[in-house]
């Protein structure tokens, strides 16, 4: 059941849009901000917007970053594009796996880190490169993501 903040929130989302259905990756990630993931709030979101619980499932099931099950406090996005994989991709994804314990699609088993990739976070002038949560980080060295992860401790 939604949170009557969370209304609110996809409520605001739906004053900038000429059509409800137009609000739907928002209205998601509102309930994700809130919950870390999406469950079984899509019935409601789909009444607010006009739209079937099929139709925003068809959203939800798109996106990458619309999470379907529960994922950790923090969310790592390594970026597998071209130029991550010829700047070092390969070290990178072993030192992340090794140092959490834990391949893409898993979480640790603190529930500290989720670790998914992504096809490309843009910044490939700095890759290899990851983000965790909303944070951009680039140039990665096994040295670098042993500090980066201290930090989110």
């Amino acid at each position: 059941m939604l949170t009557e903040e969370e209304k609110e929130e996809i409520r605001k989302s739906l004053k900038d849009v000429v059509h409800k259905r137009e609000a739907v990756s928002d209205a998601l990630k509102v309930v994700q901000r809130h919950r870390g993931w999406i469950s079984g709030e899509l019935p409601e979101v789909a009444e607010m917007l006009g739209m079937s619980p099929a139709e925003v499932d068809s959203i939800a099931t798109f996106y990458s970053l619309i999470f379907r099950r529960p994922v950790g406090k923090h969310v790592i996005l390594l970026c597998d594009s071209f130029c991550c994989w010829i700047m070092g991709y390969r070290e990178v994804f072993e030192h992340l796996s090794t140092r959490l314990g834990v391949g893409f699609g898993e979480t640790t088993e603190d529930g500290q880190f989720t670790l998914l990739p992504v096809c490309c976070i843009g910044a490939c002038g700095v890759a290899p490169a990851m983000m965790v949560d909303e944070e951009l980080y680039g140039d990665l060295t096994p040295e670098k993501i042993d500090s980066i992860l201290e930090d989110y401790k």
